[in-house]
């Protein structure tokens, strides 16, 4: 029986699957390897890379796409080495050799690997090695290379400048053909020499690369095609709402698909009944437990966040700055390592969080400790009947953020500019995620932050909207513009009221001036009540 993938590459016979090749130009490639091209394919974490490449392995030794011989290697193996050049050029070379004895029955590299360590060294024998291997066979071979950039500092270097130094002697007395996949492209490498003392440019170290391709996420059929699958085996069926938010709520990541998939259908209890449908519910509490359960790919991206170049992408996302303050290297940085997108239109195509469900990890990573340790109760705003008192529970955030903001907003460690919105998010998910939900929606260059609270009662949804922005100048105009933007996000969200949230960062101006709420004037639709803080 087959299943929804979430680690490793597919298997067509134990998974549901996307046909890998399917997700890359074919055509292109093929062009590319039969002009002796060496080129580079990244994407993000888990979208599918290790399993296009094998893919491509098994098509080019098959004979169908012409006569090659093809070997496929993870460089990751040479990452515990670090620096040490000749460790890990040991261990590449190892991986060289296995996978040329599995796939091709080839012992070449294995013959040769120790000689071109001892007479060539670390910096000369992976030349060595893959020239020796070129010219043992006429037939071209290609070999492609996972992980490359797993490897750091001079061990990376060493690889590259390899590379680069047997890239005339292609065909006959080098690879045919290199494919180079990681998550980023070889441009944007910073590579710190210790050996010496300064950072190397990956595009100087690797100026022989032709192309730079990119693997999507899923599209919405590809989608429904790898759910088809799952119906076609089981006879379960998933419902169009269902279908919809995995969509949605995935933005087509492809871990986060079958992860959800998988949760819903195999891994929670409910969803082994083959005769029940996968509901949208089942989706929204299959995304609930992944993120509480912080699964390796989670887990890893929310690590990421301690980096100083991501915070200064994220942080300002969190915030809901109106500018970007990091640098086209810092921001294809976190694009490549999938935590944010760029729409292809829009005012100057900002960054913004890549799906909905990272939309959700990042704040209730940053804010959890404080969350853990805030002493506000459930129970002090939901009522015997149930009902959520959200003008309550906002109040009470606003008493609690004018006595106590200044030491709480510090636990935030390095995202202190985003501190007053991961606090507020902090107070609501506490006492909300006992029975509802929080929708989060930002962006960099929006100016400001949009929440939804959904909670059930009276057989259906609740719904309330909070906004918040920060003061920049005049009061009443920032005001006016956001009860304007409120009332639209409002009206997109069905909302029965909204709350517009003003923090006031100018420490010139005292609490008094700061902490008030005001009923916004009537306009159509909801009601809208303005806090400042």
């Amino acid at each position: 029986m087959r299943t929804f993938n979430t680690a490793g590459p597919v298997r067509a016979d134990r998974h549901y699957q996307v046909a890998p090749l399917s997700r890359i130009d074919l055509d292109e490639v093929l062009e590319l390897i039969r002009e002796e091209r060496y080129f580079v394919l990244h994407a993000p974490r888990q979208t599918g890379k290790t399993s296009a490449l094998l893919a491509l392995r098994d098509l080019l030794n098959s004979g169908e796409a012409g006569d090659w011989r093809c070997v496929y290697a993870n460089f990751e193996v040479g990452q515990a080495g670090r620096e040490d050049t000749a460790r890990s050029m040991r261990a590449m070379l190892g991986e060289l050799a296995r996978r040329a004895r599995r796939t091709l029955g080839d012992e070449t590299p294995n013959r040769v690997r120790q000689a071109a360590l001892e007479q060539e060294g670390a910096d000369g024998a992976l030349i060595e090695v893959l020239a020796r291997w070129a010219e043992a066979d006429a037939v071209p071979l290609v070999l492609l290379i996972d992980e490359i950039d797993a490897l750091v500092g001079d061990t990376l270097l060493s690889v590259l400048r390899q590379l680069r130094a047997g890239y005339d002697q292609r065909p006959d007395g080098f690879p045919h053909s290199i494919i180079l996949c990681g998550l980023r492209d070889v441009r944007d490498y910073r590579i710190h020499s210790s050996a010496e003392d300064r950072v190397v440019l990956g595009g100087s170290a690797f100026n022989i690369k032709s192309e730079s391709l990119r693997l999507g996420d899923f599209s919405e059929q590809e989608t429904a095609t790898l759910t088809a699958q799952h119906t076609a085996q089981t006879g379960q069926v998933f419902t169009e709402d269902a279908l919809e938010l995995i969509v949605t709520r995935t933005a087509g990541q492809p871990w986060l698909v079958n992860a959800l998939c998988y949760d819903a259908c195999f891994r929670h209890k409910p969803g082994r009944d083959r005769g029940r449908p996968i509901t949208a519910a089942a989706i929204l509490g299959a995304q609930e437990r992944l993120i509480v359960r912080r699964d390796t790919h989670i887990d890893d991206l929310a690590n990421k966040l301690r980096e100083e170049r991501v915070r200064r992408v994220i942080e300002p996302i969190l915030a809901g700055s109106d500018e970007a303050s990091c640098s086209a290297e810092d921001l294809a940085y976190v694009r490549d390592l999938g935590l944010v997108a760029q729409d292809a239109t829009g005012p100057p195509r900002m960054p913004r969080m890549a799906n909905p469900i990272y939309a959700e990890v990042v704040p209730r990573h940053l804010n959890y400790a404080v969350q853990e340790t805030l002493p506000q109760e459930m129970a002090w705003y939901v009522d015997a009947a149930g009902s959520l008192d959200v003008a309550g529970l906002i109040a009470g955030f606003q008493t609690f953020f004018r006595e106590h903001s200044e030491h709480w907003v510090q636990r935030f460690e390095q995202y202190h500019e985003a501190g007053p919105q991961l606090l507020l998010q902090a107070h609501l998910q506490r006492i909300v995620n006992g029975g509802g939900r929080i929708e989060r929606e930002y962006a960099l260059g929006r100016g400001r932050t949009d929440l939804l609270i959904v909670w059930p009662g009276g057989g259906r949804e609740h719904r309330w909207v909070v906004e918040c922005k920060v003061r920049h100048g005049d009061l009443e105009r920032t005001i006016a513009e956001g009860i304007v933007q409120t009332r639209t996000y409002m009206d997109r969200c069905a909302a029965e009221a909204g709350h517009l949230i003003v923090f006031d960062r100018a420490p010139e101006r005292s609490w008094e001036q700061k902490i008030f709420r005001r009923t916004a004037p009537p306009g159509t639709g909801a009601p809208v009540t303005v806090w400042g803080m």
